[in-house]
């Protein structure tokens, strides 16, 4: 087995000049920094995997007024969990966060453990993650590997094979524990972060004001819009699904979905399953009865109305949303074990909805409190 000695990627110079550039350059007044709580400073984490400071930014703020402890997360019901996170997206995080919390109490009486190794291994942590909290909670010395600083290494040190691609990942790793400075690394961390997130950015990056434009292969070589390497590009998937938005006398029959999957232990529209709309303002004749059937759990349906489509985006394929309005003439009472609820309109807002049903029920339905009486 061939070994690769990490003293190959040592540069001290590369560290100190970004410690530097860091005091003085970086950001300090973000509401999760100035503080060692190993709570908010998780919490910030797992908010900011794949998601932007700009959008993280009032979440944190309302999921702290109403979880001000890690004991009052782990207390609460995870559906007050999801509510909160609703519309942040990749609700995964939201459930692992709630697990973590838990864990975090029984098994460390509330303390985060200082040890990377040791935080890693709680719910939707991983390697990188852990090591920032490690870093900014108790300063200990760990290497992350995000996004952002994939994009730094690529570009400064010339890397020019894609980056999530595993060997070329391993070597980013390795490059990452070697390039740790023994003092400061703290503003060495937040320094990789704030300089993938402001200067090194993905378009239009300010090479002019960069600390590292001297050391830069990319910028030397004229090769930063280049680096670092894309994906290979492959075909967007995409799905379809119909969506039954079922309302009587200001209610919406909204139903659990399951804990896995898209949209995880979220409420949603009941789905019509085996079919796929058009674009037609109505559904075919012969889907008639397969809309009165499906409906038929609920009550006898009156009519449906074909609305526009809805489309969302993730990360691996396009789901197309063709939404139904149904409304009854009579309506039978849910069975005890269902995992159906009639929500009333005025609190959809409030509800913990995936972020495109909730915008579609709000311009459906409204969002007031007298939204009840503007529906029919």
């Amino acid at each position: 087995m061939k070994v690769v000695a990490v003293e190959n990627f040592a540069d001290s110079g590369f560290s100190a000049d970004l410690i530097g550039w860091q005091k003085v350059h970086g950001r300090h007044a973000l509401p999760w920094q100035n503080t060692r709580d190993a709570y908010r400073i998780w919490l910030s984490e797992i908010m900011l995997q794949q998601t932007q400071v700009s959008a993280v930014l009032g979440y944190y703020a309302r999921f702290l007024a109403r979880f001000p402890t890690l004991r009052d997360l782990a207390a609460a019901p995870v559906e007050e969990v999801m509510a909160q996170w609703s519309g942040l997206g990749y609700y995964t995080r939201a459930r692992n966060l709630h697990k973590c919390a838990q864990r975090v109490v029984a098994e460390y009486d509330g303390v985060f453990p200082s040890d990377p190794v040791l935080l890693a291994e709680l719910p939707g942590i991983g390697r990188s993650t852990a090591a920032a909290i490690a870093a900014f909670s108790s300063g200990r010395r760990a290497a992350i590997m995000d996004g952002n600083v994939k994009r730094v290494f690529a570009r400064v040190f010339g890397i020019d094979t894609y980056p999530g691609e595993k060997k070329t990942e391993e070597a980013m790793w390795r490059r990452a524990e070697a390039l740790l400075p023994e003092e400061g690394i703290e503003s060495y961390t937040q320094g990789l972060m704030d300089m993938g997130a402001t200067l090194c950015t993905r378009s239009s990056p300010s090479c002019e004001r960069c600390p590292m434009q001297v050391r830069c292969v990319a910028f030397n070589t004229g090769r930063t819009k280049d680096l670092p390497v894309r994906k290979p590009k492959k075909t967007t998937p995409e799905k379809h699904a119909v969506m039954l938005a079922i309302v009587d006398k200001g209610q919406v029959l909204l139903e659990q979905r399951p804990p896995t999957g898209i949209w995880g232990g979220l409420l949603s529209l009941p789905e019509l399953d085996g079919h796929v709309a058009t674009e037609d303002d109505e559904a075919p004749a012969e889907d008639h009865d397969a809309m009165s059937l499906a409906v038929s759990r609920f009550g006898e349906m009156e009519s449906y109305q074909r609305l526009s489509t809805v489309t969302h985006v993730f990360t691996h394929y396009k789901l197309h949303i063709a939404p139904y309005r149904v409304t009854l003439t009579r309506l039978l009472p849910l069975a005890a074990q269902s995992n159906h609820v009639w929500l009333d309109a005025a609190h959809i807002a409030d509800a913990a909805l995936p972020a495109p049903i909730k915008k579609l029920l709000l311009e459906l339905l409204g969002d007031s409190r007298d939204a009840q009486q503007r529906m029919f």
